[in-house]
């Protein structure tokens, strides 16, 4: 992450002060940090923290260097800083930690060395330790612009015997150029840095108490004579941040975590890089998954009393009371994972054809892409989640509605899969529509055994398939275009299983910019009849079967793609633009 971790303190004589700062180095380091080992350090210290390794080591230059170095350095002139302003001795070099994954380096020192970075980190400084402070003086708040960057700021205050009130005010600082990136980071950075802050606080305190215990400030200025407070202090207003809490290693420790903070916050998010437009599948599932999260809120707001207890699963309805609440929540976005499944029975769709043979996939399939109920009647429901799986992925998202298993049947409206029981009565007109396809699976006798299955599916040994209908597709009807492509990619031996899915994505997102123009014409611009069969044409899908499966899969676009044309048409520059 490009960014850089401050600790800043208000002095009493100076004012507002960085402290220490660390910051991503991807190039190589800076001349004062490059030079030898310090005798006694050098050796590596790896440290695993999350994954993530990282070997420590402290760098020193000669006097001469560090002289040169202090001469040209951006930072403030020691007469114009106490203890309370220091964090490293004059000539200490900073630390340097090495990310071996990513070849980065973490450098830490009282100032950047950069002049433009100075000032950036010099006026986040001041800002977070003067003007842009919470209520109460101490906790987040957040403050940047474009020019000098964006600050994430923590304030807090670290006690002291010695200072006015007791205590002393700090700030943690974290800067950055991405807005965005800062912003999302918030819960991250907050939760990380307050507990550096605690840890101080804590070590602190513990060194207060000792010196109240030994020596009570309080009575002592009590009985003290007023005096101006400048002299009243007696030099006790500059005191490092090592002696308030009593911790030699304080710089190292807090390299370490400001390096860590810098990685991690870095590492936990990640850009992908999408070319074009959303599909709609993923439009469908973003929708899907924000109205997930509403019922989710509204269901931790309610007192449990009130949620009935004999229907925990249900939702929208008792399609989903026979799921687990993870399937029952989101039906149609993966709701069956293979690897938690128990058994999975058919793979991919080229093995669900060879298992019900070309002419019974085939039937299945056009119902599938129609629209048409299809209804699985088994025991195992492993085998009836593991088909609607497969079957699931010829259509868009928006098109699903599965009701994985259920006593009793349910209408086409509610869902256009559905798995009963055997024991299940189906009503004959829904036996006879043409409307629907019905799978029952039985147990097969040892003469239908199918012995090619014998060594590669043990599963399927057991069961037989009938797939039956009340309008069976003829073997010479033509069917829709996408059932023969699909077919013809199923059947051809050189594609794997993966390239397959590829094609299936294709299809799918080629039939749907049909929708999406069909729509457009039909819907919003409300063109004649004579019109829409021009443009079946044109597109390629004037064939009956075409034109069902494109009115069916018309019903899966998303709500943000109809609400677009909507608006767009509603608004009056369109409106002008079509006169």
């Amino acid at each position: 992450m490009n960014a850089i971790v401050a600790l800043c303190h208000f002095c009493e004589l100076h004012g507002p002060r960085t402290l220490f700062c660390t910051e991503v180095l991807h190039s190589p380091l800076p001349q004062g940090a490059s030079s030898g080992d310090i005798s006694g350090q050098n050796e590596q210290a790896e440290e695993e923290e999350g994954g993530i390794q990282m070997s420590s080591r402290i760098r020193s230059h000669s006097p001469a260097e560090g002289a040169s170095a202090d001469s040209s350095s951006p930072g403030p002139k020691k007469s114009d800083m106490c203890e309370g302003c220091r964090s490293l001795a004059g000539g200490h070099p900073g630390y340097v930690s090495h990310d071996k994954e990513t070849s980065i380096k973490y450098v830490s020192h009282q100032h950047p060395n950069h002049p433009q970075l100075f000032s950036i980190v010099r006026q986040a400084c001041v800002r977070s330790l003067s003007c842009e402070v919470c209520p109460g003086r101490e906790g987040p708040i957040f403050f940047g612009d474009e020019q000098h960057g964006f600050v994430f700021s923590h304030t807090f205050f670290i006690k002291d015997s010695l200072a006015r009130g007791f205590q002393r005010w700090y700030s943690i600082i974290t800067i950055m150029m991405d807005r965005i990136y800062l912003i999302n980071s918030w819960p991250f950075l907050l939760g990380k840095i307050r507990g550096i802050i605690d840890e101080l606080q804590g070590k602190a305190l513990k060194v207060f108490e000792a010196e109240q215990y030994g020596c009570p400030q309080r009575a002592q200025r009590m009985n003290t004579a007023f005096t101006p407070f400048l002299h009243q202090r007696n030099g006790n207003a500059a005191r490092s941040l090592t002696s308030l809490t009593n911790d030699e290693n304080l710089w190292a420790c807090l390299h370490t975590s400001f390096a860590w903070l810098l990685k991690a916050c870095g590492s936990r998010l990640t850009e992908k890089l999408l070319e074009g437009a959303p599909t709609e599948d993923t439009l469908v599932q973003m929708e899907k998954l924000a109205d997930l999260k509403e019922e989710s809120e509204g269901w931790d707001g309610s007192e449990e009393e009130e949620k009935p207890s004999s229907q925990p699963d249900v939702v929208e309805g008792q399609e989903l009371s026979k799921c687990s609440p993870e399937t029952s929540l989101m039906p149609d976005c993966n709701s069956w994972n293979v690897a938690h499944r128990r058994l999975s029975v058919f793979r991919s769709l080229r093995h669900m054809r060879q298992v019900l043979g070309a002419s019974a996939f085939r039937m299945l399939a056009w119902h599938v892409l129609m629209g048409n109920q299809v209804i699985w009647k088994a025991r195992d429901t492993d085998l009836v989640q593991s088909a609607f799986d497969v079957l699931r992925t010829m259509l868009p998202v928006g098109c699903v509605r599965i009701i994985p298993y259920s006593d009793q049947y349910e209408e086409a409206y509610r869902c256009n899969f559905l798995g009963l029981s055997p024991h299940v009565q189906i009503p004959s007109h829904i036996l006879s529509s043409e409307f629907a396809v019905l799978v029952e699976v039985r147990t097969a006798t040892r003469s239908n055994l199918c012995p090619t299955l014998f060594d590669e599916e043990q599963s399927l040994n057991k069961y037989e398939f009938v797939v039956s209908s009340g309008s069976p597709v003829a073997a010479d009807r033509v069917g829709p275009t996408i059932l023969n492509k699909i077919e013809a990619a199923l059947t051809n031996q050189n594609l794997s299983v993966d390239v397959v899915d590829q094609c299936l994505v294709c299809l799918k997102e080629e039939w749907m910019n049909k929708v999406k123009v069909l729509f457009k014409f039909t819907k919003v611009d409300s063109r004649p009849k004579e019109d829409t069969q021009k443009l079946l044409s044109i597109l390629g899908a004037a064939e009956e079967d075409n034109v069902k499966l494109l009115k069916f899969w018309m019903t899966g676009l998303s709500k943000t793609y109809k609400s677009h044309l909507m608006s767009t048409v509603r608004s009056p520059t369109s409106s002008e633009s079509r006169n």
